[in-house]
């Protein structure tokens, strides 16, 4: 005879030994534990929690991930500029840097991750002022585009980075946005501030010199 494809429950041999001696509505439960490294690994997680919380929410001497971030950056910035030293805002550097691609590329990720909320990824101004123009507020001289971002500038209204970026990122950012004028990119601002002379010429290299 072929075995029905669904026996019913009758047709299912039953161990009463593994059930358990409750019952529901006519429904009894095997008693079928979770296997011990599940319960090990879910009590185990429990601990966890509660050491987690204690730690990281109530400890003095936690740390967040912004600071393990920010730790992160520092000894990445470190490493990158242990090969070109500490940086001067000085005409010279700055005319020297401003003809590094390699090193623009940094004050450019600079500026697009702090400058641009206000000034737009392009320089072009959104609440602070268009960049790519030839007139300026707060600078007449290069050096003062370097100055401008450490210290600030209209009161607070430009804040002041000297604080939260290393000095050869305020550097690098200031050659990169020096670099942007004379773009005269469209812009939702008017001109502001006034006509300020040319940047002066950068030195031409020695032939064959590098970066």
């Amino acid at each position: 005879m072929t075995a029905h494809p669904n026996p019913s429950e009758a047709d299912v041999p039953v161990n009463e030994e593994n059930l358990l001696d409750h019952e529901y509505d006519g429904i009894r439960e095997f008693d079928n534990p979770t296997p011990g490294w599940w319960t090990a690994l879910f009590v185990g997680s429990c601990i966890f929690s509660v050491m987690y919380l204690v730690f990281f929410h109530m400890s003095p001497t936690a740390w967040t991930i912004e600071e393990q971030y920010e730790l992160s950056v520092s000894a990445d910035l470190k490493r990158q500029f242990g090969e070109i030293g500490d940086l001067v805002a000085d005409e010279a550097t700055m005319l020297d840097y401003m003809q590094k691609e390699k090193w623009l590329l940094v004050g450019k990720a600079v500026f697009e991750g702090n400058c641009a909320s206000c000034h737009a990824s392009n320089g072009s101004g959104l609440i602070g002022p268009n960049l790519t123009d030839e007139s300026y507020k707060n600078v007449k001289t290069l050096t003062e585009v370097a100055t401008v971002i450490a210290e600030g500038a209209a009161n607070g209204a430009m804040p002041s980075w000297q604080n939260r970026l290393h000095p050869n990122e305020i550097v690098l950012t200031a050659c990169y946005v020096a670099n942007m004028r004379g773009k005269n990119l469209p812009s939702q601002r008017p001109a502001e501030g006034e006509l300020i002379p040319p940047w002066p010429s950068a030195p031409v290299p020695a032939e064959g010199a590098g970066e």
